[in-house]
């Protein structure tokens, strides 16, 4: 710890980025993608991670349980409601962990008890003393939340809190589940629970905010700076609706501003833009120019005045060192003769262990990139090994592809798509460009009407030889998917982030109606339950 640091004003850095941020409409991460992320968030340093909520898929289940099983170094944290069978799924799930945790949650404003929960002020009671009751049974490492905190009568959400202590809860989590409150007003809410709850400064307490107005991270502060010391945040923001307040902006206005503010966390700042740049690969989700901190704008400069400054002395415009999180890692690292020694060395640099067939599949692309590529830099490495990484075994592969267009006449795309059973398909059509008739052929491929929605592309990395990086968000019967894909080779991008899309939607719709055939199942066994006479 450096000299003059409290532990008292330590924040922990609760990630949810793997629950709540994968809740974003269009992610499905699989549970390799899972794993990656939760390896990098341990390089990053963060406290906690909240690895999912085990109880909604058995993917979402097994994904938790690999976490718990394989990450070393945080606290691994399952989410929970209050019944018997979520707290169950939770542990079974996180109970591997080198230090598990059980989050379990329950509504408390009225709007929410009332409208989505239809029960009582009582009910709510009793359910979150049992819940936290027998999760406090299973590990001493027990999050309650309050659901709707910021909405929710201060007075009898003190009550509710207070059952949780009771019964053992270590961390309590005071969100802001919709975004509405102001800074002032979430500091004051925590204010007024210190003064009805003596116990409350003997635990954790924590915020949760969300950005529907702008204000996750200004909330999140104000909550610490009432005496919260854990702060739950996701990687780039993402999140349900606006998204959770940033990991990386609070981290980085924690770290910059320490000696005024007076707290500090543990992260490892120079993991911040690897981890934002894995996240948006493997979500799909892309990061906006001018996102603060990791977007590629957060520390270029077009004005003139502000060249010059900068030039002149860096810190005349720039309140960060942008090498502090990482962003220096552009640097060269391999030729097109480094061999498969050497590619392996640089990945494990990176933070990627990979061998066998992995490190064959790596070092294949690595050799087709840098063919065209007169140099290979880190990032490059990081984009191609999370591309090999999107290959799972059951999804579309892209054969082969002819786009034939002009200015003259409608563009006509022909494919050849293997599908999970091994079988080729071959697809053509005409589109209105060569994308949409690239797409539209897949289509026809696969046998699935998929619409598209959003299409991207960025450059990786600078010069005309860049790898290019497509992002597509479709939309399969009502259901929205995203896929990323990376080639020199834009078409060839395109196919592959489109078919990943496709078979993320295609494994969605699977697992959502096997969730539904259980949760169908359960209410059933509930029914025969209730009309055999007790023994």
């Amino acid at each position: 710890m450096t000299e003059g640091r409290s532990e008292q004003d330590r924040v922990r850095i609760f990630d949810t980025t793997l629950r709540d941020g994968e809740q974003s409409p269009g992610i499905a991460l699989n549970r390799q993608e899972k794993l990656e992320i939760a390896h990098q968030l341990a390089r990053l340093g963060v406290d906690i991670i909240e690895a999912g909520f085990p109880i909604t898929s058995p993917g979402d289940f097994d994904s938790v349980q690999a976490i718990a099983r394989e990450v070393e170094g945080p606290v691994i944290c399952g989410l929970a409601r209050t019944s018997k069978q979520d707290i169950d799924a939770a542990w079974n799930a996180i109970k591997d962990a080198e230090r598990p945790r059980i989050h379990t949650f329950i509504a408390t404003s009225d709007i929410h008890i009332e409208r989505k929960l239809q029960t009582t002020r009582e009910d709510v009671k009793g359910q979150a003393r049992a819940a936290v009751a027998q999760a406090r049974r299973y590990t001493d490492d027990v999050e309650f939340s309050p659901e709707d905190g910021s909405r929710s009568d201060v007075e009898f959400m003190a009550e509710v809190i207070q059952i949780a202590l009771d019964e053992g809860a270590t961390t309590i989590n005071v969100p802001d589940t919709v975004g509405y409150t102001m800074p002032n007003e979430y500091a004051e809410m925590f204010r007024r629970l210190y003064e009805l709850i003596p116990g409350l400064k003997d635990v954790t307490v924590s915020v949760h905010c969300h950005d529907d107005l702008g204000l996750a991270v200004a909330n999140s502060f104000a909550g610490l700076t009432a005496g919260a010391r854990q702060v739950e945040c996701a990687v780039n923001g993402i999140g349900e609706r606006a998204g959770n307040a940033s990991l990386e902006e609070i981290v980085m206005l924690l770290h910059t501003r320490e000696p005024s503010v007076g707290l500090w966390t543990g992260a490892v700042t120079r993991e911040i833009a690897r981890t934002s740049r894995l996240v948006s690969r493997l979500t799909g989700y892309p990061v906006q120019p001018n996102k603060a901190i990791v977007g590629r704008n957060a520390f270029a400069h077009e004005a003139g005045i502000h060249q010059d400054g900068v030039l002149k002395e860096r810190t005349t415009y720039e309140i960060m060192d942008a090498t502090t999180i990482g962003l220096d890692s552009n640097a060269i690292v391999l030729g097109k003769h480094s061999g498969r020694h050497a590619l392996r060395n640089a990945l494990e640099e990176l933070g990627f262990e990979v061998d066998g067939a992995a490190l064959n599949a790596a070092f294949k692309s690595f050799k087709e990139l840098a063919d065209k590529k007169k140099t290979v830099t880190a990032v490059d490495l990081e984009a191609i090994v999370s591309d090999e990484m999107r290959q799972a075994p059951t999804a579309f592969d892209l054969e082969s592809f002819d786009v034939e267009a002009s200015n003259t006449r409608a563009p006509l795309a022909r494919v050849r798509v293997r599908l999970p059973d091994g079988t080729v398909e071959s697809g053509s059509f005409t589109g209105d460009g060569p994308v949409d008739a690239f797409f539209s052929a897949i289509n026809a491929a696969v046998g699935h009407d998929a619409r598209l929605r959003e299409y991207h592309v960025s450059a990786v990395t600078g010069g005309r030889d860049a790898l290019g990086e497509v992002t597509v968000l479709l939309e399969l019967n009502g259901s929205l998917a995203s896929g990323v894909g990376v080639s020199t080779d834009i078409l060839e991008a395109s196919g592959k982030a489109y078919l990943r899309a496709l078979s993320t939607a295609l494994a969605k719709a699977e697992e959502d109606w096997s969730g539904s055939a259980a949760e169908e199942a359960e209410r059933a066994l509930e029914r025969v339950e209730r009309s055999t006479p007790a023994p």
